[in-house]
């Protein structure tokens, strides 16, 4: 039987969360979240556009504290992982015979997981663990598309995984969260959700994803001692389900759309957006037609991607310091 936690918990350590606890079976959310007026930290905050050499599409998906990012990129009709450290240098990353790899994450220990999909069966997504140059895959019981999406440094490992024939895409109701610590999966539902997706963990152990209510539209979760706190975007905003993170201040970057649920990633009409101190900011690249913010460090630097209005796709870095 499949592992379900159900139980709701308020996150008193994070800065999303509420100042108190109230009964853990009363369904606890954080106070409302204001959104700035303008975006505070842009006075501040440098955007880099960057893409990796050679590729028609490039989309980071984490910032470690070291500033090494990793994500996906596309080039002569195949996508690749890749791992860009500070000074800018790429290495690709790709499963051994794959055909299809994505970088998702990285440690600051340098770990990194993602998924890859073998010629044979291209339709069907492995999640995997990259560690000291040894490859592991990772994927849930029944699993037919695993997407590792996040490792902290005790090692464990955050996701989302589909038992389908057929997974469409996150947020249309396909998928179920997982951690994998120890050897072993736990399932990571939030009860009465149609989809829960895991995103990251902070340096904590708090959990970061999204999930989709009854009626709508997509919100947050964090989770943490086996219990979640559940809380919406401010005035109605879908989130996507597709990725986000969270750092060790608790800061929570994502992206929503403009148009009603579901919401999902595509080259117009998203967001980025920061959560910090109770304050919900949103992160667009500068002329962009599109935004997604993937990723966030201890030091607040954010990844993400931005499409410009002929639809090509880049990496963006985002520094506020």
């Amino acid at each position: 039987m499949r592992p379900t936690v159900t139980i709701l918990y308020c996150m008193a350590a994070a800065s999303l969360a509420a100042a108190g606890c109230a009964d853990r079976g009363t369904p606890t959310s954080p106070p409302p979240i204001r959104e700035a007026a303008f975006d505070r930290a842009s006075t501040n905050a440098t955007f880099t556009s960057f893409s990796v050499p050679g590729a028609t599409v490039t989309l980071p998906l984490d910032i470690n504290d070291h500033g090494v990012i990793v994500g996906r990129y596309a080039a002569a009709g195949r996508t690749h992982g890749f791992m860009r450290d500070e000074s800018g240098t790429y290495t690709t990353i790709d499963f051994p015979g794959s055909s299809f790899t994505v970088a998702a994450s990285v440690n600051d220990s340098g770990a990194v997981v993602g998924w890859y999909s073998l010629p044979a069966t291209p339709a069907v997504r492995h999640g995997f663990l990259f560690k000291d140059g040894v490859f592991t895959t990772i994927d849930p019981p029944g699993s037919t598309f695993t997407n590792a999406l996040g490792i902290n440094e005790r090692g464990d490992v955050s996701g989302r995984y589909c038992t389908h024939a057929v997974c469409l895409a996150p947020g249309s109701g396909s998928f179920h969260g997982f951690v994998y610590h120890d050897g072993a999966f736990t399932t990571v539902d939030v009860a009465g959700a149609s989809e829960t997706d895991a995103f990251k963990f902070a340096a904590n152990g708090t959990l970061v994803g999204g999930f989709t209510p009854v009626g709508g539209p997509e919100q947050l979760f964090l989770f943490a001692h086996d219990a979640f706190s559940t809380f919406p975007l401010p005035n109605g905003k879908s989130a996507t389900l597709d990725n986000g993170g969270i750092n060790a201040r608790g800061d929570v970057v994502g992206t929503y759309c403009d148009a009603l649920f579901p919401c999902l990633v595509g080259p117009t009409a998203t967001h980025g957006f920061l959560i910090s101190r109770g304050e919900f900011t949103t992160i667009d690249y500068p002329g962009a037609a599109a935004t997604a913010a993937n990723g966030i460090n201890a030091r607040g630097d954010i990844v993400g991607g931005w499409a410009d209005v002929n639809a090509v796709e880049r990496g963006f870095l985002r520094v506020s310091r």
